[in-house]
């Protein structure tokens, strides 16, 4: 009896709960009568099992359907929910001004991010830290309404929607990050000449997506960064000085000491080889019918044209080796007549037969093409 007193005092100042009516008997709890709603019916059943002495709830509640009641249900919850808003304002303005100062935060850390002299860095540390900050702040205005479960709830589903947008979009993620270390460790500088996997030409821009060079022939070319990234790829305008060769055959009868002589003093007096390093030559094997021997000189690249310089320096070899009657026989029979006299080669000019200096041509090219384009420059500088 003092079990039905009990819960019938209790359900009787609960305005959902005051139409219940309550029996007991031997530690059995009948629950009988009408409630607004499900969730009135469990809070019920659930008071009934939390008192002492009682074994078992038996339930018989039904939800009240009738029109009025379940207007006024609901009528008595709203005013209730605008209450408790209206009690939390104060908190909410407190919380919105916490997000706020903090977003201004996270702007002026932007604006002196600025001063980064790589763009894509100084978009992300902008990006980043503005986040960081901004997040920073919506813990602290969560904390202070005591949500922040909400907050724990928002990051766990924004892990699985960045896993399964990473693997969705795995190859652009790929060039994405290769665009970044790239730009940090920036292996060439627009307008540089390079050999990026086998492909070769100058540096146009870096993007985030793709590497663009424009090759020899003046055709744009653009790489995957992550392809960039993994390749093997030769500078050849970090070091101005670069190395030519070609091989010369000459006969095996020849003197090979006076042919280098020729050769290397020949190097020595032509405009464009450098005399340090010094050019020198190398016997390389010997056949049947020849000796080849590589030729090897430097160029810098800064005032002469590489190519320019290895074409003359094969054409001015071959005219003094042919002036010092050196046999350069080629790989066929040759019937020698006792009475025949060979004849001289004639006499050829000094004069260069090209023009040696630096071709700027491409690199005009390319600077009309970073002037002209519209994409972000990764390897750009900031003004």
């Amino acid at each position: 009896r003092a079990l039905e007193g009990q819960l019938r005092q209790v359900f009787a100042n609960v305005a959902e709960l005051s139409a219940v009516r309550v029996d007991s008997t031997g530690g059995v709890v009948h629950l009988r009568g009408s409630v607004p709603s499900d969730a009135a019916m469990e809070r019920a059943v659930g008071f009934a099992s939390e008192r002492d002495g009682v074994l078992y709830v038996d339930s018989e509640l039904e939800v009240d359907q009738a029109v009025d009641t379940r207007v006024e249900s609901t009528w008595t919850r709203l005013s209730r929910r605008v209450e408790q808003l209206a009690a939390r304002l104060p908190l909410y303005g407190i919380a919105l001004a916490i997000v706020a100062l903090f977003w201004f935060l996270g702007s002026l850390i932007r604006g002196r991010s600025k001063r980064r002299k790589n763009p894509l860095l100084r978009n992300i540390g902008r990006q980043l830290l503005g986040a960081l900050v901004l997040l920073a702040g919506l813990a602290i205005a969560l904390d202070l309404l005591e949500a922040t479960a909400i907050l724990g709830a928002v990051l766990g589903t924004a892990g699985v929607v960045g896993l399964a947008v990473g693997f969705a979009f795995k190859d652009i993620i790929e060039n994405y990050l290769a665009s970044v270390l790239l730009a940090v460790r920036r292996p060439f500088a627009p307008g540089e000449h390079v050999q990026i996997g086998g492909h070769e030409g100058k540096v146009v821009r870096l993007t985030s997506r793709d590497t663009v060079l424009m090759t020899l022939d003046g055709n744009h070319l653009r790489l995957p960064n992550a392809e960039v990234f993994k390749s093997v790829t030769t500078n050849f305008t970090l070091n101005p000085r670069r190395r030519f060769l070609f091989t010369v055959g000459v006969g095996v009868a020849e003197d090979l000491t006076a042919m280098q002589q020729v050769v290397t003093r020949t190097l020595h007096e032509m405009e464009g080889v450098l005399g340090d390093p010094e050019p020198f030559t190398r016997v390389l094997e010997l056949a049947d019918f020849t000796v080849t021997v590589e030729v090897y000189g430097w160029v810098d690249q800064r005032d002469y044209d590489f190519g320019k310089v290895r074409s003359e320096a094969i054409r001015r070899v071959k005219v003094a080796l042919d002036e010092a009657g050196v046999d350069m026989p080629y790989p066929t029979q040759v019937v020698v007549q006792a009475e025949a006299a060979p004849e001289k080669p004639a006499p050829v000019s000094d004069v260069p037969a090209h023009d040696l200096r630096a071709d700027h041509d491409l690199d005009k090219q390319v600077e009309e093409d970073r002037e002209r384009s519209e994409e972000t420059d990764l390897l750009a500088a900031s003004e």
